[in-house]
């Protein structure tokens, strides 16, 4: 039988605590919990709301990407959001913006948006339409007039990654949820550093201001101090890349010469004991998993 994975029940959850039942906004209609769903109801064949039971000859869901096709299991890979509005700080969101603001994340090649395989939505309740990360199609039926799908690439609901820091960080941009420096805009930076660390990339597309003195308001927060540490990576990345051609005779030296350009003491003063730590069991989580 069809089960909903535990990653997708905590997005869900989510979803549901802020936007069903929250004391700090003003809720003309709230997110009811018959209107997320992750199975799909007895008459769906094929698609990402079924499991390994469900699915369909050429299954498009499985057959168009290994991610897909390694990862079929009797979990659903799929999320929908139904109807709602909320207004927080005198500003409105409802499901319309809410499917926009996840659809540009994806666009922009978020990090946390690498599982989400496709975004079914209407931006104005008039038309559907879909971005699909393998370009296949483009649009939906019209039930996605009234709810947005989401579908998740199904080795990573096989593995259990957590889903959660994408939509926690939608909830912290609208003033759901208040930020701080382990906001979950911060839980997205850190797996930024996750990413850039083991599949390559440099301090996260942004400039950097590495000691925190430049005029920029956010300086001397969690953002910058994880740039300044991705940049004195890829600096020693690029140390090892030289030392490599070398000589390797004097390897004293040659450990000295990568420890001067990589002063202990300024990555102290730019990481906090807290956010280290912080960094730390985030990776190893996400290495776990």
């Amino acid at each position: 039988m069809t089960t909903a994975p535990p990653n997708l029940l905590a997005v869900r959850n989510l979803l549901l605590t802020y936007l069903n039942v929250d004391k700090n906004a003003v809720k003309p209609s709230d997110l009811e919990p018959g209107e997320v769903g992750i199975v799909g109801d007895a008459n769906h064949r094929g698609g990402y709301h079924c499991g390994s039971d469900r699915v369909v000859p050429n299954d498009y869901s499985v057959v168009e990407s290994t991610r897909d096709s390694s990862g079929l299991t009797l979990n659903a890979s799929a999320l929908d959001v139904g109807m709602f509005t909320v207004v927080v700080g005198g500003r409105t969101h409802d499901l319309r913006t809410f499917s926009t603001w996840f659809v540009a994340q994806c666009v922009a090649g978020a990090a946390d948006t690498r599982d989400i395989r496709e975004i079914i939505y209407s931006p104005d309740g008039l038309t559907v339409k879909r971005w699909d990360r393998l370009k296949k199609r483009t649009t939906g039926d019209s039930s996605h007039l009234t709810h947005t799908h989401f579908s998740f690439f199904r080795d990573s609901t096989k593995a259990g990654r957590d889903q959660t820091p994408l939509f926690r960080r939608y909830l912290t941009t609208i003033g759901m949820i208040q930020g701080d420096d382990m906001s979950a805009q911060a839980e997205s930076e850190i797996h930024q550093v996750y990413a850039g660390m083991f599949y390559g990339g440099s301090s996260m597309g942004r400039s950097v201001d590495p000691d925190g003195s430049g005029p920029q308001p956010t300086a001397n927060s969690l953002v910058a101090k994880l740039d300044y540490l991705m940049l004195r990576l890829d600096q020693l990345a690029a140390q090892v890349t030289t030392l490599s051609g070398k000589d390797f005779t004097d390897e004293q030296a040659i450990v000295t010469g990568v420890l001067a350009g990589l002063p202990p003491e300024k990555i102290a003063q730019a990481i906090p004991p807290q956010m280290a730590k912080d960094v730390a069991d985030e990776l190893a989580r996400r290495m776990a998993a």
